[in-house]
């Protein structure tokens, strides 16, 4: 995948100053890769203290490379929270799949 913020490569020379000012300043980055993927890589989140939500993120493993997610209970109140149109869509589009997934499994 290649790394962007705005219109700058971000991937290639790795530069640790570079990647050091953009976690300090909490800078949006996108990874983009094969077939349209984006990806946007973000330190933000609208209603959330970041270092809390890092505590509890999950850690899922593809082809054995760890990749840090939020918790989806945290990523759907944030987008709920920032109420911006597209969240907005998301969260009417995806409202059935969302509550099957955030819902707590019942004790016997």
């Amino acid at each position: 995948m290649d790394l962007w913020l705005m219109n700058e490569p971000l991937d290639r020379p790795r530069d640790r100053w570079l990647a050091d000012r953009i976690i300090e300043r909490r800078a949006l980055t996108r990874a983009s890769g094969a077939e349209k993927l984006e990806i946007d890589l973000t330190l933000v989140m609208k209603g959330f203290d970041f270092d809390a939500v890092w505590r509890e993120r999950r850690v899922f493993v593809v082809e054995g490379v760890d990749i840090p997610i939020a918790r989806l209970l945290h990523i759907v109140q944030s987008k709920h929270a920032a109420g911006r149109d597209k969240d907005k869509l998301f969260l009417a589009t995806h409202k059935d799949a969302l509550e099957q997934l955030l819902k707590k499994p019942e004790l016997d």
